[in-house]
């Protein structure tokens, strides 16, 4: 698929930050996705290398309502930008774009396992890999970057806000009941109210949406295989 070229990678922490404010103001946080429409969701994941700078990414893409794996991209590259908090896409990004690119289908939507809007400049993992595909993306976290809420009712489908300085960044959303649940942020290209329910239908038997777990499951399969 293809996959815009909006600015260099190879960039310092200052340039990285400033490119992140700029970035913010082209996202889309409109948009409503209707469920029964969707035929094709993608998940996108990183490992990293317990040894050396290598990242291992995958870009997945499952049917819906299936969820059945129709497509699989994967992409081993060196990370030339520091792990720094709030600044994680420009570690993993190069890796993900180099996956993406290799899919011959395109998803309706992507769900990514990091946060959307719910970052301090408004720019996580999920708005930029968004306005580089140009299609609906959803931040699904497993914990939070930023923000504050009250815990969500013990049941599935039940979610609080997520707000930060007074404004609603995302929602908290328990996918299965009685079990942590998720912090869920628009990327690009959607509404809120979309996202979440995006992220409970990919969701139906474990707490992480099956595009993370599936994801999740061949980047790691990669690096055991890469480096025993």
């Amino acid at each position: 698929m293809e996959v815009k070229s909006l600015h260099q990678w190879n960039l310092s922490y200052a340039e990285a930050r400033a490119l992140q404010t700029k970035l913010a103001e082209l996202v889309i946080d409109s948009g409503h996705l209707d469920i029964d429409s969707l035929s094709l969701v993608a998940g996108a994941d990183v490992s990293y290398s317990k040894r050396t700078n290598r990242c291992y990414c995958a870009a997945v893409v499952l049917s819906f309502p299936q969820l059945l794996p129709i497509s699989v991209e994967t992409a081993t590259v060196q990370a030339s930008f520091p792990y720094i908090p709030g600044l994680l896409s420009f570690r993993e990004m190069p890796g993900l774009v180099r996956a993406f690119e290799q899919l011959s289908v395109v998803p309706d939507v992507v769900l990514v396992d990091g946060q959307g809007l719910a970052h301090p400049r408004g720019m996580g993992l999920a708005c930029h890999l968004g306005l580089l595909l140009d299609i609906p993306t959803i931040g699904c976290a497993k914990s939070r970057l930023v923000g504050e809420f009250e815990m969500p009712g013990a049941q599935r489908g039940q979610m609080s806000d997520l707000t930060l300085n007074g404004k609603r960044v995302g929602v908290v959303l328990r996918t299965r009941t009685n079990v942590a649940p998720l912090f869920v942020s628009v990327g690009h290209k959607i509404d809120l109210p979309s996202a979440a329910r995006t992220v409970l239908a990919c969701s139906p038997k474990f707490r992480l949406p099956e595009t993370t777990r599936l994801a999740h499951r061949v980047v790691n399969e990669m690096r055991r295989s890469s480096e025993g």
